[in-house]
């Protein structure tokens, strides 16, 4: 195994945020959008058929719950994905003032 990179990451492990994947990252990040959309779109379709006919239970909710939780999913894993590729986009570094502090 090679040794660790001065920084502590591994050599063959390089940063994976280039423009091509960034505009990879928005058209897939588009296309889940869109799909989900359309999920969305279905669900309430659906739902208007049912309130026709009346022999069918009432789920309005949980109907919902599977439409929308796979939605907050992606959205959780876009996040990450997106952290992944570019991690110094949320790290902060920095001193805090001395200013008040009595030491």
């Amino acid at each position: 195994s090679p040794p660790p990179a001065p920084s502590g990451r591994h050599p063959t492990r390089a940063p994976v945020a280039t423009t091509l994947a960034d505009i990879l990252f928005a058209a897939i990040a588009v296309a889940i959008a869109v799909a989900q959309a359309f999920i969305l779109r279905s669900t309430a379709r659906g739902m208007a058929v049912r309130l026709r006919h009346p022999s069918a239970p009432p789920r309005a909710a949980l109907e919902w719950a599977y439409a929308i939780a796979p939605a907050v999913a992606l959205i959780v894993l876009l996040m990450f994905a997106w952290t992944a590729m570019h991690p110094a986009a949320l790290r902060v570094e920095g001193t805090a003032p001395a200013v008040g502090v009595r030491g």
